[in-house]
């Protein structure tokens, strides 16, 4: 059997398995220069290997269990075509193919999911009602090709993974929705020639009645944190 690809080669070998519920990583690579001329892939847990952490600290360690099953790949230099040379179809652990959907590797989310979590997430709908209705979708949470946590996670990594400058711009619409919500509400906000934040003030309408009856003396403290751009969060209160 030959592939155009060394990708068509992992994608066969992970949807082999994929009803074993068997998950693959790639064990060895062998390069010539930059090219890749062969491949060892084998099952993710492959090998004789404990974990270094005592079951005190860790009630499920996890641990090789020297399974065999694994595939040689390498190139056809006259034709550039990959070939499987060498297989291994032995196991040394059961399988159990109703979970093979919950393997990490199998898990996907698809354009139509990913667009809809994005259109919840501008909406401001809560990431639990967005999987539920996922789930009354599709009839069951088995029937879905990723779980809940996927949902979360490309909500922190994709979504909401926004520039400097785009933080500005967020920043900006949230104080003036304060702002709107209540007049009272004050802020200032000062940026970088690159719309990045150079500065900024708030102060709400609770904390500026406060300051009328306890503002004889103003505590400023400058060691509270500082975020990912370093910056200092300041905060100013009356005593």
């Amino acid at each position: 059997m030959t592939f155009k690809t060394l990708e068509e080669v992992e994608k066969f070998y992970k949807d082999h398995y994929k009803l074993a519920n068997f998950y693959t990583k790639i064990r060895n690579t062998t390069l010539k220069g930059d090219e890749i001329k062969n491949q060892l892939i084998t099952y993710s847990r492959e090998g004789k290997w404990k974990s270094k952490i005592s079951q005190t600290l860790k009630t499920n360690p996890l641990a090789g269990i020297n399974c065999p099953a694994r595939i040689y790949v390498h190139i056809l230099n006259d034709v550039g075509l990959w070939i499987i040379s060498k297989v291994g179809l032995n196991r040394s652990h059961p399988c159990c193919p109703n979970r093979a959907e919950m393997l990490k590797q199998q898990r996907d989310l698809s354009m139509f999911v990913r667009h809809t979590i994005e259109n919840n997430e501008e909406a401001r709908i809560r990431l639990s009602k967005t999987y539920h209705s996922f789930i009354a979708t599709a009839g069951s949470h088995r029937k879905l090709s990723f779980i809940k946590k996927d949902v979360r996670n490309y909500i922190t990594r994709k979504v909401r993974n926004v520039s400097e400058q785009d933080d500005a711009k967020e920043f900006g619409k949230y104080l003036l929705r304060m702002k709107e919500k209540n007049h009272n509400f004050f802020f200032e906000l000062n940026l970088e020639a690159d719309h990045s934040i150079k500065n900024t003030f708030w102060a709400d309408a609770r904390s500026r009645a406060a300051y009328e009856y306890f503002g004889d003396v103003v505590s400023f403290d400058t060691t509270y944190n500082t975020n990912r751009y370093l910056v200092h969060c300041d905060i100013i209160f009356g005593s």
